[in-house]
C-alpha cells in the first residue's frame, strides 16, 4: 500500500495538555503503514511517547525542542533528534516559516458559550504552533481547566475536535533531601526580598524554594512554568503579584505541570495568565518586574562559572528552556536588583562534584562564565558577577563539598599558573 502521509510535520502539544489519547491512535495508525517519514516536534510531553520505540523507526523520528524523559533514550541512540533553542525562540521557527507544520495535535478545553476553547495549562509555544499549522486536531477534554490569558482559540478554527474524559498527567511529589532543603534555606533568606517577581522551574529544587517562602510578603510569580508550590504561596498570601510591573495582581506563565489541584486551581482563575512563550520569556519584558529573581538550576559547574544545564558530557539530558532568557531578565532588571541564580547540589546522585575544573567533554554551556551571577550550594553561595578566574575558581571552591576541595585547588593552579584567592 502506498503511504498516505510521507514526510510530514506533526506538531505535539506538550506537558500537563499532552492529548494522550491522540498520540495512541497516531502511533496505531502508523502501524498501518500508510505513514512514512513522519517527523514529532514537541517540548517534553507525558505518557508513553511511543513514537519513539524502536518498532516504529522509519515510520515516525521525534524531534525535542527540549529533551524530556521519554526522548533521552531515542536520541542517545540515534533514532531521534533535539534542537538546542531557548525558549523564547521557539515561535519563531513557526512565525518565520523555518518550519512548516502540517498537524497540529492539541488538547482543548470544551467550548463555551461563544465557541471558545482553552488550551489549559499547556500555552507555551503551542499558540505559534497552532497559528502556523495547516490543520489542527484538537482533544476536547471535560478534564482540560479553561485558563485566561494567550491560549483561547475559537472552536471554527479547529479542524477537527475528539470528545474525551481523561484525566491530565500529573507529576510526582519531588524528593527533599537535606542538600536541597539547606540551598532552599539559603536562597529563600539571603536572596529573596519582599516584593520579588520569583521565576522557577519544576523539580525538587524550586519545589523547597518555594516551601521556604511561607513568612515573605507580596511575591510575583512571572515565569516560564510553574507547579502545586505556587498553589501553597498564594493559599499563605505569600504571593499577590501586586508589586508587578507586567500584568499587575496576575501570575503569569506559559506551561504548568502539577497535580489535580494545581488544575483546579487554574480553571476559570482570572488570578492565573497563561501566556505564549515569546512574551513570558521575552528579556525586554522580564526585566521591567521588581526585584526579578531567577531560580534555575543545571548539571555542572566548571572553576570558571560556564553552567551545563543540557548534557552529561555528550549524553543529551534537557535543553535550553529558559534559563538565559531569566538569567539575563533578571541580571538587566530596570530597578537594578534582579537575582539571577544557578543552584544545584555540591554532587551528583553517583557522588561525582558538580563543581569542577573543566566541563566534561562534549558537554554544552548553557549559561556562559559571562552570564553567571549567583552560583548556590548546600556550603553557600558564590557570587561571580565581576570576578576575574582566580577570583571565581576561589568563590566556587568555597561552596564545592569538602571532599573535593584540595583537588580542585590543585586544578585551578594547573590552570591558572597561581593560587585561587578572594
Amino acid at each position: 500500500m502506498a503511504c498516505e502521509f510521507l514526510g510530514q510535520r506533526v506538531y505535539i502539544h506538550g506537558g500537563a495538555a499532552t492529548p494522550v489519547r491522540l498520540v495512541d491512535a497516531l502511533t496505531r495508525h502508523g502501524k498501518l503503514g500508510n505513514l512514512a517519514d513522519v517527523e514529532i516536534v514537541h517540548a517534553p510531553t507525558e505518557g508513553p511517547s511511543t513514537y519513539n520505540d524502536p518498532e516504529y523507526e522509519g515510520i515516525f523520528r521525534s524531534n525535542s525542542l527540549f529533551i524530556g524523559n521519554y526522548s533521552r533514550k531515542a536520541i542517545s541512540e540515534g533514532r531521534a533528534d533535539c534542537v538546542p533553542i531557548f525558549l523564547s525562540e521557539i515561535p519563531l521557527l513557526f512565525r518565520r516559516k523555518i518550519w512548516k507544520i502540517d498537524v497540529a495535535m492539541i488538547s482543548l478545553s470544551p467550548p463555551d458559550n461563544h465557541g471558545y476553547c482553552s488550551m489549559g495549562p499547556g500555552v507555551d509555544c503551542t499558540r505559534s504552533a497552532i497559528q502556523n499549522a495547516d490543520y489542527i486536531i484538537g482533544l476536547v477534554n471535560k478534564q482540560m481547566p479553561r485558563t485566561f490569558g494567550d491560549g483561547l482559540i475559537h472552536m471554527s478554527h479547529v479542524d477537527t475536535m475528539v470528545e474525551a474524559d481523561d484525566p491530565l498527567p500529573e507529576s510526582d511529589p519531588h524528593k527533599l533531601t537535606p542538600e536541597i532543603q539547606e540551598i532552599a534555606r539559603l536562597i529563600a533568606e539571603n536572596l529573596v526580598e519582599d516584593g520579588a517577581t520569583i521565576q522557577t522551574g519544576i523539580g525538587s529544587l524550586p519545589d523547597a524554594v518555594l516551601n521556604k517562602l511561607y513568612n515573605h510578603k507580596d511575591l510575583g510569580i512571572h515565569t516560564e512554568m510553574f507547579s502545586n508550590g505556587v498553589v501553597d504561596l498564594v493559599e499563605k498570601g505569600a504571593i499577590t503579584n501586586a508589586k508587578k510591573t507586567i500584568q499587575t495582581g496576575k501570575i503569569v506563565s506559559s506551561f504548568a505541570l502539577g497535580t489535580r489541584r494545581l488544575y483546579d486551581f487554574m480553571d476559570d482563575n482570572s488570578f492565573v495568565a497563561m501566556c505564549d512563550c515569546a512574551f513570558t520569556n521575552n528579556i525586554a519584558i522580564i526585566c521591567q518586574n521588581p526585584r526579578v529573581t531567577a531560580i534555575n538550576t543545571c548539571l555542572e559547574i566548571d572553576l570558571t562559572g560556564q553552567v551545563c544545564s543540557d548534557s552529561i558530557g555528550t549524553y543529551m539530558y534537557s535543553g535550553f528552556g529558559g534559563q538565559i532568557d531569566f538569567i539575563r531578565g533578571a541580571a538587566v532588571g530596570l530597578d537594578g536588583a534582579g537575582k539571577p541564580i544557578i543552584a544545584t547540589p555540591s554532587t551528583t546522585e553517583s557522588g561525582e562534584s558538580r563543581i569542577s575544573p573543566m566541563l566534561k567533554p562534549g558537554a554544552g554551556v548553557v549559561t556562559t562564565r559571562a552570564h553567571v551571577h549567583y552560583i548556590v550550594t548546600e556550603y553557600g553561595i558564590a557570587y561571580l558577577f565581576g570576578k576575574n578566574l582566580r577570583q571565581r575558581a576561589y568563590e566556587l571552591i568555597k561552596i564545592a563539598h569538602p571532599k573535593f576541595r584540595e583537588s580542585l585547588e590543585k586544578s585551578a593552579f594547573d590552570r591558572l599558573k597561581c593560587m585561587p584567592s578572594p
